[in-house]
């Protein structure tokens, strides 16, 4: 498998919040990708919408070219805001539209896939609704080589049989899944929720939160800590959620996305030492 970064989780370094005032970011987006795979030794990256607002057709052909150079593609294109897909007329159009644009961008950056989150109320009558919404957008997509993924969201499209009965009523070979692991933990049965959602993912959402020594004794964080048990992932088994998506036969792209808090960079480099532990080891992945 391909570990990758989904960017939102280093928001802070890429945007960061001032209060008002004006305050450089740590990382230019330009940057990133060099970052990606010098620093965090990831092959690829999922950006979000809300890293690029403002951005032209220039600055995305920009990001795209840099990531190319430092072999750090950008494979995903995340929907920042959930979209009233399910809504009335005016706000399913608009949410229609706005996918659309969305489409495009992933385009011009190279990216493979667009995921969104769709607000609905889980009801029969929306899952027609979203698909006839869906359709042009997915026309678009195809016509792309671009895959368009559903993203898990509270309603609608949190129980997997849902998602799957939307999958099929959109139609078509590239509408698919973006499993969370976080949103599987809080399924009554994580293992059922992974097994039913991947067989129709593209990339799938490694989330993360907090990391902890397992004794008393200290250890320093590694992949070999991570193996031998000395250090876990607090929340849910990250270990049980990969090996939910390898007996499917999933071997694609996993995007961490740290939540927890404190040091983002260290957050993100423990996720990953604890991927490529529940893996089998770094000799699996191509060092940068």
């Amino acid at each position: 498998m391909l570990l990758t970064l989904t960017a939102s989780c280093v928001r802070s370094l890429l945007i960061p919040g001032g209060r008002g005032k004006k305050v450089a970011p740590k990382i230019d987006l330009l940057d990133l990708p060099v970052f990606v795979r010098e620093q965090l030794s990831l092959s690829g990256i999922n950006l979000s919408t809300d890293l690029l607002v403002g951005a032209d057709r220039t600055r995305l052909e920009t990001v795209r070219e840099r990531a190319d150079r430092a072999s750090c593609a950008c494979l995903l294109l995340i929907e920042n805001e959930p979209q009233p897909l399910g809504g009335d007329e005016s706000a399913g159009a608009g949410a229609a539209q706005r996918l659309g644009r969305v489409v495009e961008a992933a385009h011009i950056l190279g990216c493979s896939a667009v995921a969104v989150r769709v607000v609905a109320a889980d009801e029969d009558s929306a899952v027609g609704r979203i698909a006839a919404r869906l359709k042009p957008v997915m026309e678009r997509a195809e016509k792309l080589d671009m895959n368009l993924l559903i993203a898990p969201h509270a309603g609608l499209t949190e129980r997997p049989e849902r998602v799957t009965e939307l999958l099929k009523k959109i139609g078509g070979f590239r509408v698919g899944t973006f499993p969370d692991f976080e949103a599987a933990s809080r399924a009554k049965d994580p293992n059922t929720y992974l097994h039913r959602l991947t067989p129709y993912a593209t990339v799938v959402s490694a989330s993360t939160f907090e990391f902890v020594p397992a004794g008393k004794k200290e250890v320093e964080a590694s992949v070999d800590a991570f193996r031998s048990g000395a250090w876990v992932h607090k929340p849910y088994d990250l270990a049980g959620c990969v090996n939910a998506i390898r007996a499917v036969g999933y071997d694609g792209p996993l995007g961490i996305d740290y939540r927890g808090s404190g040091d983002v960079t260290m957050g993100v480099r423990l996720s990953r030492d604890a991927l490529l532990a529940a893996l089998g080891g770094e000799d699996m992945f191509e060092e940068p």
